[in-house]
């Protein structure tokens, strides 16, 4: 006879999540390392009451906003490298709903985490309860639906011994390096008490094996095939690479065949800035040097790279008439994308396995195309210490500048977080990687409002490495909410707080479109109603402050060495706070390499919005489908 325990619903799953491990390459980690809550009636006495049973087996960390606490979670499942993350969970209505922008961020950028929203009672003893969502057409909705097209899985445990598969499946998406994303279970909170006798062998510990699987011998052999009789070929690194922990692969891949490596944004620091074969950012946000490469490619591969538009160009960057694509990705979806060879593997194997074949048949690119791109790397850093050089160093400082500062200070332990605004694409022109996991910048859903939870979230996971939140002040206002936990438990982050007095990456876009800046500045509404007065009196510095973090101001380019030198070295939460030069020139830095479509009026009687037609026609003709 099978031996059972009772517990409620929540306290059997809190034990169910404290003994499930990932395995990979012989290292072992927990799964789900934390629970995140903010608690109100549609939890507090569910799971609630189960991490006060199980203190002891299941870390809590106490959240201030429903979305920043999946940020943190996601934070610290990439720092984690998808092998560990944590649990949120929340109450019913506004609560749940907080969570679909987080559960968003985490499909599309193919992050783990485990949501744990309450829902309206399963047995409807009353109906409607408080912040019950009611539909007239089906009396199994709820507001928790919101979160099924942004979730990888989705279950409501309606029943106590319908946990158990739910549950099980639930680990089976989190860890499947394919599937992985937002993981919802909603829990009715009835159901959340109800007590139900499971078999103990519920809560034996279970270990979740991460598979590397390597390419089928015909596509590589296709692929290998491919790269030899390519002149120019150029390998685009996207997150893949760093999801499997690829990074000295794909070095040895460059190293025996010369190929030059370009990289999304999500790929950045693939390669260290200063291997020879790295040639920045490729894209809308990519450096002269990828992009020329890319225009002229007649081969590209990708490896672990989605292929977004700010990739891509909006169609318009891989320009050789004869390109082909080459794409080494685990997923079979991102696989066939540009009409492209497939080479389905984990990117470490496949990088491994295409090694190996290539050393054998000597291939190496010609030199005179090392020597093109070497020399055009070198032209493009001599642009990037222009931009960070700060001939006066007792002014207000630029945007290129205070990352310039910042650039100079770090070492590859640090961490450099960001996701929305002008400073990733400043960050990915400019910025100089130094370890496989220093750049963190989110830009497959660039969400204003990540940084800083995310910041917690990678200084939980790894404690011993600096953080730092690179904040606009656009995104500091959407959430600065978890500095108040980064104070309560002392997670020491630094968050670098630029302030330029609006949006000033839409703002700059908004003028290249023909909206003239409308509704983009922090500024007093002026007589003739527009938002051209004098800037807001926001003190965004005195906020942080009131919020219970350490902060120093710098007004000056040398002020800011030695904040930031200050806040480098300080054990208690920091914040730098810098007034930069001209919001309306965004940033500084050399411009855009490559188009990006954002659809402009058609019609219009304004001069600016006329002309922006006109230059987007002329860009619009240049695009390509990918067919062959």
């Amino acid at each position: 006879m099978t031996s059972t325990t009772r517990l409620t619903v929540a306290q059997a799953l809190v034990r169910f999540l404290s003994a499930q491990y990932t395995e990979r390459d012989g290292a072992r980690h927990r799964l789900i390392g934390a629970t995140w809550g903010i608690f109100g009636h549609g939890n507090v006495a569910g799971i609630g009451q189960a991490l006060v049973e199980y203190g002891d087996v299941m870390p809590y960390h106490q959240g201030r906003n429903e979305q920043a606490m999946v940020h943190a979670a996601v934070g610290y499942a990439r720092q984690s490298g998808r092998l560990s993350t944590h649990a949120v969970t929340t109450s019913i209505g506004p609560g749940a709903t907080n969570l679909v922008t987080g559960a968003a961020l985490a499909t599309i950028n193919h992050l783990p985490v485990l949501l744990l929203p309450g829902d309206v009672f399963a047995a409807r003893p009353a109906d409607p309860v408080l912040q019950q969502l009611e539909v007239p057409y089906a009396g199994d909705v709820s507001v928790n639906d919101c979160l099924r097209p942004v979730s990888r899985y989705f279950d409501r445990i309606t029943r106590p011994e319908a946990l158990i598969p739910s549950a099980l499946q639930a680990m089976r998406v989190l860890t499947d390096p394919v599937e992985t994303g937002a993981v919802t279970l909603a829990l009715p909170q009835d159901v959340q008490a109800e007590a139900y006798d499971w078999p103990d062998e519920f809560f034996a510990e279970r270990t979740w094996v991460v598979r590397r699987p390597g390419a089928d011998p015909t596509e590589l052999a296709e692929a290998v095939t491919a790269i030899r009789g390519a002149r120019r070929p150029l390998l685009v690194a996207g997150g893949g690479v760093h999801h499997s922990r690829a990074e000295a692969a794909l070095a040895e891949f460059a190293a025996v065949t010369r190929i030059p490596v370009a990289s999304t944004q999500a790929g950045k620091g693939s390669l260290r800035f200063d291997h020879p074969q790295d040639v920045g950012g490729v894209g809308h946000t990519g450096t002269a040097t990828a992009d020329e490469l890319a225009r002229t490619a007649d081969l590209v591969i990708g490896v672990g790279t989605r292929y977004t538009d700010f990739t891509t160009a909006s169609g318009t960057l891989f320009a050789h008439p004869d390109v082909r694509f080459l794409n080494l990705n685990i997923a079979p979806y991102d696989g066939h994308k540009l009409a492209g060879m497939p080479l389905i593997a984990d990117a470490r194997s496949g990088l491994m396995e295409l090694t190996e074949a290539l050393e054998m048949h000597a291939y190496r690119v010609a030199a005179s195309y090392l020597a093109e791109y070497t020399e055009d790397k070198e032209r493009w850093e001599q642009r990037v210490d222009a931009c960070y050089e700060a001939d006066e160093p007792d002014v207000r400082p630029t945007q290129p500048q205070v990352l310039g500062v910042l650039d100079a200070l770090v070492d590859e332990s640090d961490v450099i977080i960001n996701a929305a605004g002008s400073l990733p694409g400043d960050l990915h022109k400019l910025w100089r990687a130094r370890s496989r996991d220093q750049y963190h910048v989110e830009y497959g859903y660039s969400c204003m409002g990540y940084e800083i939870p995310a910041a917690i979230g990678v200084k939980l996971a790894a404690p011993e490495r600096r953080v730092w939140a690179l904040v606009g002040d656009g995104t500091y206002l959407m959430m600065p909410t978890e500095i108040v936990t980064a104070v309560q438990e002392n997670v020491a982050i630094k968050v670098l707080l630029v302030q330029n007095h609006g949006y000033a990456s839409i703002g700059g876009l908004s003028e290249e479109t023909g909206a003239e800046r409308f509704g983009t500045a922090y500024r007093h509404r002026a007589a003739d109603g527009t938002f051209t007065g004098a800037p807001l009196p926001v003190d965004l510095a005195a906020n942080a402050a009131s919020l219970g973090m350490r902060v120093l101001r710098a007004k000056t380019v040398s002020d800011l060495r030695e904040a930031l030198a200050e806040a480098r070295d300080a054990d208690t939460p920091t914040c730098v706070y810098v007034e930069t030069q001209t919001a309306d020139t965004v940033s500084g830095p050399p411009p855009a390499q490559a188009w990006w479509d954002v659809p402009v009026a058609e019609t219009a009687t304004r001069p600016s919005a006329v002309k922006a037609r006109e230059l987007y026609e002329r860009h619009v003709s240049t695009r390509r489908r990918h067919l062959c």
